[in-house]
C-alpha cells in the first residue's frame, strides 16, 4: 500500500502547547525538540473522511505515549488536533521469532500497518544514495590507481 500524500504545515504554536504538556521523566528537565515545518501523513492511502496523521518528536513520551498531531480539510479550512497515544502493539516476524518489526504507528491506527505501507519518494531518494555511493566508491578507487597512490 502507498503511503498517503497529504502533507501540511505545521502549527507551530499549538505544537509546542501540546508538547509542554507532556510529563518529564521524574528529575528530568526535557528541551523542546526541534520541529519541522511541515509534516506528511505516515498513514497508508486512506478514505478521504480519515483523519490524516504525523507523530512529532518529543524527548520524552509520557507513559510510553507517543505525541501525533491529527488534520483534516473541510469547509475550506484545516482542522488539527494533538493526542499522546499507545503505540500499536502488532509486531510482524519474518524471519525469526525472536526478532520483529514492531508498527511504528499509533494503537488502533486506520489502514495498513506501518511494514506495509511504501513511500515512493523515499525509496527514490534511497536508490539514488546508493547510487552515488556506488559512484563514488568506484571513481574514488580509480583515482587512486591513476594519482599513483595505493
Amino acid at each position: 500500500m502507498l503511503q498517503c500524500t497529504a502533507f501540511t504545515e505545521l502549527p507551530e504554536m499549538g505544537a509546542r502547547v501540546a508538547l509542554m504538556g507532556l510529563e518529564d521523566e521524574p528529575g528530568e528537565a526535557t528541551e523542546a525538540p526541534e520541529l519541522d515545518a511541515f509534516l506528511l501523513c505516515e498513514l497508508g492511502e486512506h478514505e478521504e473522511g480519515v483523519e490524516h496523521a504525523a507523530q512529532l518528536p518529543s524527548v520524552s513520551a509520557s507513559g510510553g505515549r507517543d505525541l501525533w498531531m491529527f488534520w483534516t480539510d473541510g469547509d475550506g479550512r484545516r482542522k488539527f488536533r494533538f493526542a499522546e497515544l499507545l503505540p500499536c502493539p502488532a509486531v510482524i516476524h519474518r524471519l525469526s521469532v525472536k526478532d520483529g518489526d514492531a508498527c511504528v504507528l499509533f494503537d488502533r491506527h486506520p489502514a495498513a500497518h506501518s511494514w506495509d505501507v511504501t513511500d515512493p519518494l523515499a525509496d527514490l531518494m534511497a536508490e539514488r544514495i546508493r547510487e552515488e555511493v556506488r559512484r563514488d566508491r568506484g571513481d574514488g578507487g580509480a583515482e587512486g590507481v591513476r594519482g599513483g597512490r595505493p
